[in-house]
């Protein structure tokens, strides 16, 4: 059996592909034992791939594109957030948007994720940082949600099933960003390129065994559920909603895949991104690797 180690971001619902894939044996059916490790920090995620503590990790896309145009060796090998799951939730009192000036909006990070995104919203209804509000980093969805409660911060992106807890506990919401950004690449699957082309056969068996995972939670809404609540600690009703929304609007990818259209996404809203001097890489598939993905799909006999 081949120990891999994966890193990713808190008890978070994103991570529904990989705790399926140890929970249903997908895995071990590859000769693989996967120890998940859960980290509350974005970039700790992407600084244990970058020095080979982990072998493959569910981390920010930005991080991947802004590694890639800086000389990086990390590539995107599959999808997983490819849609956002998010509402922008807000402190009781905030009764819309104008009622944030001189507020405080947490965030995962200032180096990438949810920044660029926050600061899209607030400027299409007027807003603009650091004039008119405070942006300050305070760590992924469960940070962000105690910090809401407690009053440290003003609003901040809540995730589902999160965000139905907040909206249920009397929080208001203040935008929907799925509707201004229909696709966009949150995270995705990385590793880094010379360790998977020297490990190219379990990198292939990996996928397999990461793409049975993904047909598995479009067909088991209650068994999903199970796996949900005992790794996030969600309540039923709150995950078996974030299973219809995620199925719905296919947050997850069915084919387990990035996405073209999600990356271009991400790459006009980055500020980061927007503020290279030049891109060596001019099409968002360019960060892309799909050879394991394509190989585990063949094998596998999925049509590509």
């Amino acid at each position: 059996m081949t120990q891999l180690c994966f890193a990713a971001v808190s008890r978070n619902y994103f991570n529904m592909p990989i705790w399926i894939g140890v929970d249903q044996g997908f895995f071990r059916e590859e000769g693989i034992e996967v120890a998940v490790e859960l980290h509350e920090g974005v970039d700790e995620v992407s600084n244990r791939l970058a020095d080979g503590r982990v072998q493959l990790a569910y981390g920010i896309t930005e991080h991947v594109i802004l590694d890639s145009e800086t000389g990086g060796q990390s590539e995107i090998i599959g999808g997983n957030v490819n849609r956002l799951p998010f509402s922008l939730i807000a402190g009781k009192g905030i009764a819309g948007f104008d009622d944030m000036r001189g507020k405080v909006v947490g965030v995962s990070s200032l180096e990438a994720g949810s920044s660029s995104l926050v600061m899209k919203l607030f400027e299409a209804h007027g807003l603009h940082h650091p004039a008119d509000y405070t942006i300050t980093a305070v760590g992924p969805i469960l940070a962000r949600w105690e910090k809401l409660q407690s009053g440290e911060i003003q609003a901040g992106l809540q995730g589902a099933p999160l965000n139905y807890i907040a909206a249920d506990a009397g929080y208001p919401t203040l935008a929907d960003p799925r509707v201004d950004f229909p696709d966009f690449q949150f995270t995705s699957l990385h590793v880094l390129a010379p360790w998977a082309e020297a490990n190219r056969d379990l990198v292939v068996r990996f996928m397999r065994a990461f793409l049975r995972a993904h047909e598995w939670f479009y067909a088991n809404r209650e068994a999903a559920g199970i796996i949900a609540m005992r790794e996030t600690g969600v309540e039923q009703q709150y995950v078996d909603r974030a299973w219809d929304e995620y199925v719905e609007a296919e947050i997850f990818p069915r084919d387990a895949d990035a996405s073209d259209a999600a990356v271009q996404a991400l790459i006009d809203i980055s500020g980061l991104i927007r503020a290279l001097p030049r891109r060596t890489k001019t099409r968002a598939a360019d960060y892309i690797n799909r050879t394991y993905l394509d190989q585990a799909r063949s094998d596998l006999g999925r049509a590509a």
